[in-house]
């Protein structure tokens, strides 16, 4: 299977968050700058992992996203279909 970079950048993000779960939210800015990423890609990919509900947003000073789950009940193929689709 081959994935776009929707796909990777988004495993990669994931893997941020599974890493800080338990710890509170997670600012994507963190996760832009940890992974190398775009900030506006990074906003479009978890737009699409909230709406699947992976995630969860919480807004403020200390805001940022978390799992709604813990890691180990989250699939790779989850995250996948999230952001490229069935």
């Amino acid at each position: 299977m081959k994935l776009s970079s929707r796909g990777h950048y988004g495993l990669r993000a994931m893997i941020e968050l599974a890493n800080s779960f338990g710890k509170g939210p997670v600012a994507l800015a963190g996760i832009a700058d940890q992974e190398k990423l775009s900030m506006a890609y990074l906003e479009q990919l978890f737009a699409a992992l909230k709406k699947s509900g992976l995630v969860e947003s919480t807004r403020g000073v200390r805001g940022g996203y978390e799992l709604t789950r813990k890691p180990s009940q989250v699939s790779v193929g989850e995250i996948v279909r999230a952001l490229e689709g069935p």
